[in-house]
């Protein structure tokens, strides 16, 4: 939800459940009824004294739903969070990431309170509160009653999961901690959900040995809570008191917008080996291209939560780039992720990559989708540039149909699809996916369409271009002449691109030729819409996988041209002409440049939209066609030697 649309919620109210909120970590009693103790946390209870949990046993608070506690055999044992928090690392003192630790689950679970009160007020669950304590509520309420105590439930389970990793998450480190669950989740009222939450958190943080996995178990508990409870949303009745509004906590800038998770930039620097425009040779409009949109993507709005480039057209929110393994797939993530941070160091913003690996891909059903799910949102989070790469997404999204992907590629490619052009993808201008592939005929036909352009990755191709990768990989300690060639001027932007560009006002794969061929031979040169039309459904009837879609992609790449000009260099020294100007002066200056579209322009990217089409469909027959020969010519020789003819 817009900035403009969130509601501030008073720092007050946060306050003023301070004192519950350290009540709870100091200590209660709590009966589990869907989680089980870990091994470490039950090895643990059978060695240590009984201690008191810290606050009297008769509960000070008044149960508002009669039948709702429900019943359980297990016995209750005392939750003391502090204690376990102070104890790891096994020193008498508490740690600084202790005491970060315990400060962040107060204000979170403060936060968590005052989000339920102000549910409460909008659903109407506050009046049957009173009612109910005064014995006044009607039999027939009692139904919606518990529904929207549920939906209180839900939400400060939300918004504490949200808020703990969100406030320590610039704490984080590399580490990780394995096996974490989230099952104990309740809902009765705010209190009892969060009890059970709680108790859940001290179980999982007997996985933790010192400060730094201390601080990754606790967010990777939040995570799987946050994640856990949107899941059982989905189906709960009357969440809209939660989800139809949407808050804002100034002091920590933490969002709260339904059960959507708000993250936050983990405050350590991206290291990764930086590319120069000038060290990618070759590639000439997959390199302008990227240079072109590390541009547009700083020109996003902080405060209007929007660029002026989606407002005006031509933005791109996902790409494809293909080609050869060895072609400068590598070296263009690296070329466009250095601009991009230096672009946002800049302009003082906050800069997050993240790569999608096969390293996502988990034995444990679901699993694979929430890794997905979890990238996605890391990199759509509206208050960061964000840039997500799949590498290899051949390997990594599975096919549909195909029996060798496993279920995890298969949830994979589910969570991409959505994400990248479902019913709620929100394009802000503040974010871009790439998916790289040596083998994209091996993609998901319908995840390969969600890419909105294509980058031809196909490396040096002429004998300048040779030379000068040659001399640049050389480096400059060595005496070898240069001879009769002007370093680097066959990688000038313009030419090259200028060139690569009018290289596709026909078409370069021979199917496609052959329906140029045929519109062109009926309507001459193509001029009009009439004329343009034919020629994509001509293109349809030829290839059946030229859709709809294809046309949408086509029509972005036209109005991504029309976007393609210079913006001055002067802009992305400073933040001061350009970066730091309000959004309107921003539109302003933008549209100040827009080019014209021309017809030529919407014929060179349907040739190099169709050629790509052409190029997956013709290496997909091909690599069928030589598997199939050569497990014939296996068999043949194979029975040529069992009769031993050989």
């Amino acid at each position: 939800m817009d900035a403009r649309n969130e509601m501030e919620l008073p720092e007050a109210e946060i306050r003023a459940h301070y004192a519950q909120a350290l009540s709870l970590l100091n200590g209660f009693d709590h009966a589990p009824r869907l989680g089980k103790p870990t091994a470490a946390s039950a090895a643990a209870a059978t060695t240590a004294p009984e201690r008191s949990p810290g606050i009297p046993r008769t509960s000070r608070f008044r149960s508002t739903t009669p039948g709702l506690a429900g019943r359980t055999t297990a016995r209750p044992s005392g939750v003391q969070l502090i204690d376990r928090i102070e104890g790891i690392g096994g020193d008498d003192l508490p740690s600084p990431a202790a005491a970060t630790a315990a400060r962040a689950l107060r204000r979170a679970l403060a936060i968590a309170l005052a989000v339920a009160d102000e549910v409460a007020a909008r659903s109407g669950a506050a009046e049957m509160k009173r009612a109910n304590l005064e014995g006044r509520l009607p039999a027939e309420k009692r139904t919606e009653f518990g529904e929207l105590l549920a939906v209180e439930a839900l939400a400060a389970l939300s918004v504490f999961a949200n808020a703990t990793a969100f406030l320590l998450a610039e704490h984080a480190g590399p580490e990780t901690v394995e096996g974490i669950t989230a099952d104990e989740i309740l809902t009765d009222s705010p209190l009892t959900a969060l009890q059970g939450a709680l108790w859940e958190m001290d179980q999982n943080l007997t996985r933790a040995s010192d400060d730094k996995t201390l601080i990754a178990a606790a967010i990777a508990f939040a995570e799987a809570l946050s994640a856990a409870v949107a899941a059982r949303a989905e189906t709960a009745p009357r969440t809209g008191a939660f989800t139809g509004a949407s808050w804002r906590v100034a002091a920590d800038d933490f969002p709260i917008a339904g059960f959507a998770p708000a993250t936050k930039a983990r405050g350590k620097p991206l290291i990764m080996a930086f590319k120069k425009p000038e060290e990618v040779i070759g590639n000439a409009i997959a390199k302008h291209q990227a240079m072109r949109l590390a541009r547009m993507l700083a020109a996003y709005d902080f405060d209007r939560r929007m660029n002026p480039f989606v407002e005006l057209g031509g933005f791109v929110f996902t790409f494809l780039g293909d080609g050869k393994p060895g072609t400068g797939k590598t070296t263009l993530i690296q070329m466009m992720a250095g601009m991009l941070n230096d672009y946002c160091t800049i302009g003082g913003y906050p800069f997050r990559y993240a790569n999608l690996s096969v390293d996502n891909i988990d034995s444990y059903q679901g699993k694979s989708g929430q890794n997905a799910r979890a990238f996605i949102d890391s990199i759509i989070d509206p208050s960061v540039i964000g840039f997500g790469t799949i590498d290899d997404i051949d390997q990594i999204a599975g096919k549909r149909g195909d029996r060798q992907s496993s279920a995890g590629q298969q949830e994979i490619t589910a969570v991409l699809m959505e994400a990248f052009a479902g019913a709620s993808t929100v394009v802000r201008g503040n974010c871009t996916f790439g998916m790289f592939s040596n083998y994209a005929e091996n993609i998901d036909d319908a995840l390969r369409q969600r890419a909105a352009a294509r980058f031809l990755i196909d490396g040096p191709k002429t004998r300048a271009d040779y030379i000068d990768i040659l001399s640049l990989l050389l480096g400059k300690r060595h005496d070898i002449p240069v001879g009769q060639h002007d370093l680097m001027k066959a990688q000038a932007m313009e030419k090259a691109v200028a060139e690569s560009y009018e290289g596709h006002s026909r078409p370069h794969e021979a199917g496609l030729e052959k329906v140029f061929g045929e519109v062109t031979a009926q309507y001459g040169d193509l001029t009009d819409l009439a004329e343009l039309g034919s020629y994509l459904y001509a293109i349809s009837q030829a290839e059946p996988r030229f859709t709809g879609r294809a046309v949408k992609n086509i029509t972005d790449a036209v109005k991504a041209r029309a976007m393609d000009f210079d913006m001055p260099d002067e802009w992305f020294e400073t933040p001061e002409p350009f970066l730091h100007q309000p959004y309107a002066r921003k539109l302003e200056m933008i549209s100040a440049l827009r080019q014209p579209i021309t017809t030529r322009m919407v014929v060179q990217e349907i040739n190099r939209y169709a050629d790509s089409e052409w190029r997956y469909s013709d290496s997909a027959d091909e690599r069928a066609i030589d598997d199939a020969v050569r497990g014939m010519e296996r068999m043949a020789e194979a029975q040529k030697r069992y009769r031993g003819d050989a």
